[in-house]
């Protein structure tokens, strides 16, 4: 589908020399601390993202600035976390390697197994069951049960469920004829999509619930016939924004904080404003990595670790943060438009709005623009969860770039 010919060696030249100096500076500020294994870890960092870069590019006849666009993303956060805390960087490498085979892994799976949009129903009993076992077994994180702990391991459920979801709207239009023939066929997705909500709102875990209705809303509006059920839904979503907004108080108090966080700058207020704060000392060209104070932002390596890169890094680096989603979403848009398949035309759409919706909510928390959501930057915030289903979804998008030898039946 896209055109092998493009020369993907000098933007992969550039992410390797990128790295190698960053690395270089934060060895020279941590320098009393190195040892070994540390010295080992970086550079395998270094070689993971130039060899996959590299591997991809043989085994791949699709857009390969996708991956090449996230390894800069998931290199800019790494670098900047073992910057913050050396021992959650050490962590982060390691879910960024195994987010890079995760990837390579769902290449394959998805390109092998075939009638994907004919699992409907296998996509909402496995999303249905996740969201019990996390009401069942889920630990209450900043006022929402949406965590999960097996032997240690914090897993973030609804993060899989997102890519379900997206595959559950895809069957469904994919098979939209068939669906409009039976009783009511027309709410059945619409059904699934409310019992979704409520499920996230019995978690309290309004940021999920933000981001499963702007998928669901702009993929409705593409290719939902009825256009009275898009308005409809569009109706319904914001009265039960509302609802939340009295019912649960920590949205409520999120809403003030966002209103005036100067009022209780010492208290609630107190992480915008120093995320404020840091984002106006690094200026254009930042502090200098390991010279600034992302300490004083509480999340900084979660949340806030966008308002850290812009004090360090600068604002030229924040920008250029937000320019790259920019370019994954409208390639992802492109890879949806030149897609015959219409299944994963659909899954490709709806994986774009996925991290477009995703990185606007936490780029505009953290600049004040709207509520903070508790939600995390895709490739570049700390965590295993997300980093894992966002090169899930990335190995499901790369597939999609391709034209696929096989055809709906």
């Amino acid at each position: 589908m896209f055109n092998r010919k493009i020369n993907y060696r000098l933007p992969r030249n550039f992410l390797f020399i990128f790295e190698l100096m960053s690395l270089f500076l934060l060895f020279i500020y941590y320098r009393h601390d190195l040892d070994k294994f540390t010295i080992f870890s970086g550079l395998m960092l270094v070689f993971i993202v130039y060899i996959s870069n590299f591997m991809l590019l043989r085994i791949s006849t699709g857009d390969n600035f996708i991956f090449l666009i996230v390894t800069m993303l998931v290199s800019i956060g790494g670098i900047m976390i073992y910057r913050i805390d050396s021992t959650l960087g050490m962590k982060q490498i390691f879910w960024i390697g195994l987010g890079i085979i995760l990837f390579f892994i769902t290449y394959f799976l998805i390109k092998k197994i075939k009638g994907w949009e004919n699992w409907f129903l296998i996509y909402v009993i496995s999303s249905i069951l996740l969201f019990i076992l996390t009401l069942i077994l889920g630990s209450r994180v900043k006022g929402a049960v949406n965590w999960i702990s097996i032997g240690g391991i914090s897993i973030q459920p609804s993060e899989i469920i997102k890519i379900a979801t997206i595959f559950t709207i895809s069957s469904y239009y994919t098979n939209y004829d068939k669906f409009k023939k039976m009783k009511f066929g027309s709410y059945y997705l619409i059904g699934i999509m409310y019992l979704f909500t409520l499920f996230l709102f019995l978690q309290k875990d309004l940021g999920s619930v933000l981001i499963f209705s702007a998928i669901f809303l702009c993929l409705q509006f593409i290719y939902e016939e009825n256009r009275k059920l898009v308005l409809l839904n569009i109706l319904i979503l914001s009265v039960s924004a509302v609802i939340g907004y009295f019912i649960f108080p920590h949205v409520m108090s999120r809403v003030e904080i966002w209103l005036n966080p100067w009022k209780t700058i010492d208290t609630k207020g107190y992480q915008i404003t120093q995320s404020l704060f840091a984002i106006a000392e690094g200026g254009f060209f930042g502090t200098g990595l390991g010279l600034g104070h992302p300490e004083f932002i509480p999340e900084a390596h979660t949340d806030f670790i966008f308002s850290a890169i812009c004090e360090e890094m600068g604002i030229f680096t924040g920008i250029g943060i937000i320019i790259l989603f920019l370019i994954l979403v409208y390639r992802g848009f492109k890879i949806s438009i030149k897609q015959r398949n219409e299944f994963f035309r659909i899954v490709a759409l709806g994986i774009s709005i996925l991290f477009g919706i995703q990185s606007f909510i936490i780029f505009g928390g953290v600049l004040k623009m709207i509520p903070l959501t508790g939600i995390t930057i895709p490739f570049v915030s700390y965590g295993g969860s997300s980093m894992l289903s966002s090169f899930i979804a990335l190995g499901i998008l790369q597939v999609a770039s391709e034209e696929l030898d096989f055809e709906e039946e």
